[in-house]
């Protein structure tokens, strides 16, 4: 045996515990989330109404198509892990740039909605926001601190994708050790999971 063949063997990995790590982290996220829809039940059910004026005021169709967008970055990032499984290291650096564009549009989407409202003078602490009812103020505090998270996820997401993609490159990920990657993607897949039950809370109670 060579010397790189021995120290190759002596490689430790453990792909079973990175990926319980990583569920444990899943976990602790959707703690987070969690926490924070069980807070807007509670105040949609005491606001029912004021929910209802106020989402109004958000862009459907914009909320629709970063819905689509998110959905089909799931789809290349899952293709980008079936293509390193089969040793296409090429397709797979390509899904997961894909994936990447995906997330930079949805980002370039969420900038106009929200420069949208700000130039009509609803954003926290606004004249404008300040005059409507309590209940419309609690949607839409809720609205930028919860869609402002779930963007800051995505913008993280797009980060680890290119530190994934970096890895394909260098020949870090392959066939026979894609753990990381397939960690990436679940943390994708979170993120748009989050943002499903986000859309319909937000955009489609009217």
């Amino acid at each position: 045996m060579s010397s790189h063949e021995h120290a190759a063997s002596l490689v430790h990995r453990d792909d079973v515990g990175a990926r319980m790590g990583m569920w444990l982290f899943l976990f602790t996220e959707l703690l987070l989330f969690g926490g924070m829809f069980l807070l807007y039940s509670v105040y949609r059910f005491t606001n029912q109404a004021e929910f209802h004026l106020a989402a109004k005021e958000l862009n459907t169709v914009i909320g629709t198509f970063n819905t689509i967008i998110l959905l089909t970055s799931s789809l290349t990032m899952a293709l980008s892990i079936a293509a390193i499984q089969k040793n296409n290291v090429n397709l797979s650096i390509f899904f997961q740039l894909v994936t990447v564009l995906l997330g930079l549009a949805f980002m370039v989407n969420k900038y106009f909605e929200w420069t949208a409202k700000f130039h009509h003078g609803i954003y926290p602490g606004s004249e404008e926001l300040l005059v409507k009812s309590p209940g419309e103020i609690l949607f839409f505090g809720l609205y930028y601190v919860m869609t402002g998270l779930h963007g800051l996820h995505v913008l993280i997401g797009m980060v680890i994708i290119l530190f994934m993609t970096s890895f394909t490159i260098k020949g870090v990920i392959t066939r026979d050790s894609y753990v990381k990657l397939e960690s990436a993607g679940l943390y994708w897949h979170l993120v748009d999971i989050i943002w499903i039950f986000l859309f319909p809370l937000f955009y489609l109670i009217t």
